[in-house]
């Protein structure tokens, strides 16, 4: 790999710093080193040394033309990343700048493995990701966009009990009253889900995790269906004028009365570079606290 982009808040001098260290080393191993355009004058107002080496270019380029993101952040930046990496079939690197960097694969001070992914020596771990539709009561699809960590049905702001019917593959499965519903992928099953009593998943697992977030039952659990599964979840509240869909806690879209959220398998899927010999386990363990 000698095209490669740098992907960071370079808002923030720190991100911007560490952003510009990582783009010294890719131009010393003989890359070409991407930057989005729009990040030029934040580089400037940061009063960073230039480097006239960076080919900045439109971010909608930076997609199309490098042959490997390096994600500098936390797993937000990662998944916003990931959205527009997986329709151009780009992988991912995460060199971890967050609080937890459950999905990097690097901390800062471990930049000289970069030589590593330079010279080919690295895996590709795949990730499914999930296609999420809104269907109207006339059938139609009104809103239709995919995610890689979860997306998430809820009351949005206001801290009140929804009714959702869950079914599979057009059989009814269960009506909910709770805050919300998560249906998330494995690799969403350690984050929001994980918070809600959910399962956590091996990735390699391929298979979609049910949710429900508080629910006012004692008989409600989380739910583990196969990756051929269709899931429907259909808002049936109807003291409220709209719930609210999130994907990968970012994307929004509101879900009226009687309209129906479909989340199948997406086509497209994140790739993740590794160089680690870290399994899921370990990462759990380093990461979570989690003790086996």
């Amino acid at each position: 790999m000698k095209r490669i982009a740098i992907v960071t808040n370079f808002n923030i001098y720190e991100k911007a710093s560490a952003a510009l260290s990582v783009a010294d080393k890719l131009h010393s191993l003989g890359c070409e080193v991407l930057v989005a355009s729009f990040n030029r004058e934040k580089i400037n107002r940061q009063r960073l040394a230039r480097r006239d080496f960076i080919s900045f270019i439109p971010l909608e380029k930076i997609y199309q033309t490098a042959e490997l993101i390096i994600v500098l952040g936390g797993d937000g930046t990662i998944l916003e990343s990931a959205r527009r990496a997986a329709p151009e079939g780009i992988p991912l690197l995460g060199i971890n700048l967050g609080r937890l960097g459950y999905m990097a694969e690097l901390e800062l001070d471990e930049t000289d493995r970069l030589s590593e992914i330079v010279e080919g020596k690295y895996r590709l771990d795949r990730r499914m990701m999930i296609k999420v539709e809104v269907i109207g009561r006339d059938g139609n699809v009104k809103f239709e966009s995919y995610a890689l960590n979860d997306a998430v049905i809820s009351n949005g702001v206001t801290a009140r009990m929804i009714d959702l019917a869950l079914s599979e593959g057009g059989a009814a499965i269960t009506n909910y009253r709770a805050d919300g519903l998560i249906i998330a992928t494995p690799t969403g099953s350690t984050a929001y889900s994980l918070s809600a009593g959910g399962a956590v998943v091996d990735p390699r697992l391929e298979c979609f995790c049910v949710t429900p977030i508080c629910p006012h039952t004692l008989g409600s659990r989380p739910l583990i269906f196969q990756k051929t599964a269709v899931i429907e979840v259909k808002n049936v509240c109807q003291r409220e004028k709209v719930l609210f869909l999130t994907l990968d806690g970012r994307v929004n879209f509101e879900v009226a009365y009687n309209d129906t959220v479909r989340i199948t398998e997406s086509d497209m899927a994140t790739e993740l570079v590794r160089v680690k010999d870290n399994c899921f386990y370990n990462q759990l363990r380093k990461k979570m606290n989690f003790n086996i």
